[in-house]
């Protein structure tokens, strides 16, 4: 639903909860400022161009968003991948790649892809945020230091540049961000200023001390950029062309994408903080919208902003006239204040930087899952932070979420479990029902978990450890919650190897879905209708019918036939080599 509708029908839009909205909006407003321009400028764009994202963004993302809380607009994530776009297919290719973005994450949220997004797993997430808070620290040197310009394709590159210039930093500029990074962090201790966010406190100061003194070498918005121009832009689409379009599909995608997890995981945040529940799809949809729309308007990409969000609601923000009022406080600073930034130290908005990508690196949370998480998951973290730093952000992700996929897989395929069914096992189950054995020459073989592509090998591997033919053999399908093509190839050639020696294969206890694919795969038909039941005991009773007279068959050990275990192991390797089915 939508979040302002939502917020309308639970009484939040009344009178009495306006003041502490609007009072919370103009705070959040007023600490996007610095923001937005900081984070126009590192993404290769004019700082005012900024300020237009978040107003258009922000307005749009709290009207038709899935979160009532939710505050949207340029953010840190997105820096490294706009600043690649930007150098590499100028600020127009930028818009054009939002714009195609939106039309992305629209159809991501039409089709209810909201809540597989949210899967992304943890250790990806903190590598490649951690990642991109390296980057960001790295890159803002140049200002913060007042550096010469570097250049360099990778990383590691422009870093041997940076340190290799450190002696030239230029005094000013450097006291200038030193000062700003002070303030930035303790200016809220400062008597009477303990309300006043610590961004902005930094850039007025440093924009003061740049006005009264004017120290040469020291660059401003106003040198750099000429100054903010009063107003909005003219709505203007880009121009477009089937081949534009086609080169910027990659980039589309890798701003839709990281969009989409940055946005729903700050209303996922927002929902701890404020006690609320997003819709993660009308999100989506409220997001594509916002940057549909933003670059008409001279903006770029926008997405929830995790540290404004919380800003809002620790300051009273309960619904989406918080949001209005944001956007709606920056459109009034651009209106009557723009003039006044020519003075803006970039040493200041580079100060804010730092603190934005300490926060981003999670330092404290990415040294404790080093610590104590898992191996595997610690590998898979390592490599995404270190290709995300040394490579590329979208080889990162998809390199992470491959490699954590793979670990995944490989754990549910060691927790199915293919075994022998005991005599005393099936006594406790069956005792009310008189059971007291098997009869001769029958096994139940019981499948434990997905019987899919990566559990098929435990299926072979379990009937390749026995010894002798049983008559019969009953495979119990009770516990399988699913099983895939593979899955169904390898049940397939087993029965038919075992058929042709002369053992009985029965299917117990399949669920409905089981029991679909396996109709629609022919399996039923395979082993018989009358071999098929719905419970293992009726399976066992239909046994006896089948099992010849001689002594029990000697449950406590495994017995099939060593030449099924020669034929099953190389039917494994020809099926387990194949990619998984769609379950």
């Amino acid at each position: 639903m939508i979040a302002l509708l939502e917020a309308r029908s639970a009484g939040l839009l009344r009178r009495e909860h306006w003041l502490t909205n609007i009072v919370s909006g103009a705070i959040v407003g007023v600490v996007a400022l610095p923001l937005a321009m900081a984070f126009a400028i590192a993404s290769g764009a004019k700082p005012e161009q900024g300020i237009y994202t978040s107003i258009v963004a922000g307005f749009l993302v709290s009207v038709l968003g899935g979160s009532r809380v939710q505050i949207a607009g340029p953010t840190g994530a997105f820096i490294v991948i706009l600043a690649a776009i930007t150098a590499r297919y100028g600020i127009d290719g930028l818009q054009i790649a939002t714009m195609m973005a939106g039309a992305i994450l629209l159809l991501l949220g039409v089709a209810r892809m909201g809540a597989i997004i949210k899967f992304i797993p943890d250790p990806v997430i903190v590598g490649f945020t951690s990642g991109i808070g390296v980057i960001i620290f790295v890159g803002q040197w140049k200002d913060f230091f007042g550096l010469p310009a570097v250049s360099g394709e990778h990383f590691h590159q422009k870093l041997w540049q940076l340190l290799q210039a450190l002696p030239q930093l230029h005094l000013a500029t450097t006291l200038l961000a030193v000062a700003s990074l002070a303030l930035v962090l303790y200016g809220n201790r400062i008597p009477r200023l303990g309300r006043v966010p610590g961004p902005l406190i930094a850039m007025v100061f440093a924009t003061a001390v740049q006005a009264l003194f004017g120290f040469d070498g020291v660059v401003t918005i106003g040198s750099a950029f000429g100054g903010i121009p009063l107003g909005l832009p003219e709505l203007r689409l880009p121009e477009l062309s089937a081949a534009r379009m086609i080169e910027l599909i990659g980039p589309a995608f890798t701003i839709a994408m990281l969009g989409a997890i940055e946005s729903l995981l700050s209303a996922v945040v927002a929902d701890g903080m404020a006690g609320t529940r997003h819709d993660s799809n009308q999100e989506l949809i409220g997001q594509g919208i916002a940057n549909l729309a933003a670059p008409l308007f001279g903006g770029f990409a926008a997405t929830g902003a995790i540290a404004r969000t919380a800003t809002n609601i620790r300051n009273g923000g309960t619904s989406p006239l918080a949001g209005i009022v944001h956007a709606a406080t920056l459109l009034l600073i651009v209106l009557v204040l723009a003039p006044l930034a020519v003075n803006v130290p970039l040493a200041a908005l580079a100060a804010i930087l730092f603190v934005v990508a300490w926060n981003m690196s999670e330092a404290k949370h990415f040294l404790k899952m080093v610590r104590r998480a898992p191996r595997a998951d610690v590998v898979v973290l390592l490599v995404t932070f270190g290709l995300t730093v040394f490579a590329d952000l979208v080889v990162a992700v998809n390199i992470g979420v491959i490699l954590a996929t793979l670990q995944f897989m490989r754990r549910m395929a060691s927790s199915v479990e293919v075994q022998n069914v005991t005599h005393q096992e099936l006594h406790q189950e069956f005792a009310h029902r008189g059971f007291q054995q098997l009869p001769p020459g029958v096994l139940v073989y019981s499948v434990d978990g997905p019987f899919f592509f990566g559990a098929a090998e435990n299926f072979e591997r379990a009937l390749a450890t026995t010894h002798t033919d049983p008559r019969v053999l009953i495979v119990r399908l009770g516990w399988v919650p699913f099983i895939d093509e593979t899955g169904l190839q390898t049940l397939e050639e087993v029965v038919v190897d075992l058929r042709r020696r002369g053992v009985t294969v029965m299917l117990a206890g399949a669920n409905a879905r089981v029991r679909g694919k396996l109709e629609r795969a022919g399996l039923i038909e395979l082993v018989g209708r009358d071999n098929f039941f719905d419970d293992l005991a009726h399976a066992i009773e239909a046994s006896r019918a089948l099992a010849p007279e001689g002594p029990t068959t000697a449950l406590g050990r495994q017995t099939v036939l060593s030449e099924t275990a020669q034929a099953v192991l190389r039917t494994s390797r020809q099926f387990f080599s194949q990619p998984p089915a769609d379950s």
